[in-house]
């Protein structure tokens, strides 16, 4: 057993328990995926990283679900540079991430944190009908054809008419299974349809989303920042943002708001990034003693 320092964050935003929760394992990299995994079960979060040494970045972070590894995640880096900031282990105002889907770069904007998602990835298109079925829906809540989208992680964008809508969906674990598996994505954990419409919670956002998930991690995401990228570049590529930043918005139903500023790298038409950027708030932290193998 080796005993391990952690910071749990709440990520996307500057109060505590809002926004959505991250156990940030320093130096915890080398640790078996199975180590993390059961860790991430026993925090109850959706996910945690685990940071490490890297040759080619300033340090080497793995995000990790309760079911797998994942390449990259949105609140989990906004919450393990906030966690590196509050113990002094960031000095100036850039560093660079070595993550699964290649580096990412983040920049510290007084208390914001931003990092660039890699250029968008626009996948298969799908039927409004058939995605509508997987979230408990009828078809023409859906404004807009869902498209799977990635910027380092990949989601179904699904832009839904109004909060009614976003407010009665519901998860159909199987629908989404099988859709999954007909496109080849394997699992329920591997591209969630992103529901958001082009109102904010408040005044203040541009857009509001939710994100239902299956088990074993809980039922639905607070806050997710690697999806409002990709739903970001869904909507540019679109045309159905026409600012080149906006203020998206998630989590108020849950009890847990959380918000991000999301700008644009490159023109619409040769997106070469998207940048996310939000608050971290350092709830607690402490050692966890777990097995090395």
């Amino acid at each position: 057993m080796t005993i391990y320092q952690f910071d749990w964050v709440d990520a996307f935003t500057d109060q505590p328990f809002c926004g959505n929760g991250c156990a940030v394992v320093h130096q915890g990299a080398g640790l078996s995926d199975e180590t993390c995994m059961a860790y991430v079960r026993e925090t109850s979060l959706v996910e945690c990283t685990f940071t490490g040494p890297s040759e080619v970045a300033d340090i080497r972070v793995r995000y990790f679900l309760a079911s797998r590894e994942i390449p990259f995640a949105g609140h989990p880096t906004i919450a393990t540079v906030a966690a590196m900031r509050s113990r002094g282990m960031v000095t100036g105002d850039r560093l660079v991430l070595e993550t699964g889907a290649g580096l990412v770069d983040v920049r510290l904007d007084g208390e914001f944190i931003e990092m660039t998602q890699v250029a968008p990835e626009f996948g298969a298109k799908l039927s409004a009908a058939r995605v509508a079925h997987a979230v408990g829906l009828m078809p023409d809540a859906i404004i807009a054809q869902p498209q799977v989208v990635s910027t380092g992680l990949r989601f179904c964008i699904t832009v839904l008419r109004d909060h009614g809508d976003l407010r009665a969906a519901r998860l159909n674990v199987d629908a989404l299974r099988d859709m999954a598996t007909d496109l080849g994505y394997g699992g329920t954990d591997m591209m969630e349809p992103f529901l958001v419409t082009l109102t904010g919670a408040t005044d203040a956002g541009d857009t509001f989303s939710r994100l239902l998930l299956a088990a074993p991690s809980p039922p639905e995401d607070p806050f997710t920042g690697s999806a409002t990228g990709a739903m970001a570049a869904y909507l540019w590529h679109h045309g159905l943002m026409e600012k080149d930043s906006f203020v998206a918005q998630q989590g108020h139903w849950m009890g847990r708001p959380g918000q991000a500023r999301v700008s644009r790298v490159g023109c619409v038409e040769a997106m070469t990034g998207i940048r996310v950027a939000g608050n971290g708030h350092v709830l607690m932290r402490g050692e966890v003693d777990m097995p090395d193998g």
